[in-house]
């Protein structure tokens, strides 16, 4: 079968490889049918991924369909279409036993630190693939994962009805936040350097949108708050003078997210976080969320609704990741085809 990996920074080699068999009874084998390219993968490419390894097959935003399963596997059922829940954890640690496995001491991310899904099948223990109606088109299905992270930072957020919400960054990460807060009630403040991908987040629900090239952000959220401030913040860019952003716009008795795997320290007074009361929180995966896109995706309340710009077939690969690279304000989301 042919599977993509990345040997090395900067290199991408589409390899023949043995097909994998079921391993245990609790196995199911998958037949990719789409794999989203995320911005951690572009990252591994270039090799500014800290958390992976090489060499590795990338691709953990995956959907396909069960074609084989093991004798004690009770959930699906071959013909069912799947999306995959890309995280392994041990089970035992604090982390685990408090209910966030998404940072378990010992996480493996599919993708990241053990081979991913850009391959034509991967074998998967039961728990981590999750039905969803063959109806929905794969391109939707897809995007599950992504919308799980979407859903996690809301989450970490408290996101309630009523509240202001500010989300700094419109691509394809901010989008998912903006339709898991509206989703939430919330309303919704968005800001980024593209007046297209601000358009973008108008069509999905954006009430209001800053671009800080334009508008003084501060100046806008006092506007629009009425000198309050936003509820919540959610800083979808992670980089230091974002998050020192998130904490100065915040609201009395806000809760400000990071997403951000910067490891540039920032510059924050502690003054804005005690004299506010602030909660600060981040974000990392998903925690429980896959149940709730599925329905969400079922129920159509959950739709792509253009974020899915290109689509590439397998043996353009190479192709999608120079365009991807070459024309980053085009490209929402671009995903690999396997039929």
């Amino acid at each position: 079968m042919k599977a993509i990996r990345i040997p090395e920074a900067n290199v991408i080699e589409t390899l023949e490889i043995e097909e994998p068999q079921l391993n245990s009874a609790v196995e199911v084998k998958v037949k990719i049918k789409r794999v989203g390219i995320c911005g951690s993968d572009m990252h591994i490419y270039h090799g500014t991924n800290p958390l992976a390894t090489y060499p590795r097959i990338v691709g953990h935003e995956v959907a396909g369909e069960i074609i084989e399963i093991g004798s004690d596997v009770t959930r699906v059922k071959v013909g069912d279409h799947v999306v995959i829940e890309p995280i392994t954890y041990c089970g035992e640690c604090y982390a685990c036993k408090s209910g966030r496995p998404n940072v378990c001491k010992e996480v493996s991310v599919f993708g990241v630190h053990e081979d991913g899904g850009m391959r034509e099948f991967v074998t998967l223990p039961e728990k981590q693939v999750h039905p969803i109606d063959p109806e929905i088109d794969w391109d939707e299905a897809v995007m599950a994962e992504p919308y799980t992270i979407g859903a996690q930072a809301t989450w970490r957020g408290d996101v309630q009805e009523g509240q202001t919400v500010f989300i700094q960054g419109a691509g394809p990460i901010g989008i998912t936040v903006l339709k898991m807060a509206k989703i939430r009630g919330a309303k919704v403040i968005i800001s980024d350097f593209t007046n297209e991908r601000l358009e973008f987040a108008k069509v999905n629900g954006a009430d209001y949108t800053i671009n800080p090239q334009e508008e003084d952000i501060k100046a806008k959220i006092n506007e629009i708050t009425n000198d309050e401030g936003a509820n919540v913040v959610i800083d979808a860019v992670g980089v230091p003078q974002t998050f020192e952003l998130a904490v100065e716009v915040a609201s009395p008795a806000g809760n400000v997210v990071t997403l951000g795997f910067n490891e540039t320290p920032s510059s924050i007074a502690m003054m804005h976080i005690t004299k506010k009361e602030l909660t600060i929180a981040g974000s990392r995966l998903q925690t429980n969320q896959f149940g709730k896109i599925v329905e969400l995706l079922n129920s159509k309340q959950l739709t792509h609704n253009g974020l899915v710009t290109h689509r590439f077939h397998i043996d353009q690969v190479q192709e999608a990741f120079d365009f991807i690279e070459k024309n980053p304000d085009k490209v929402r989301k671009a995903v690999i085809e396997f039929e």
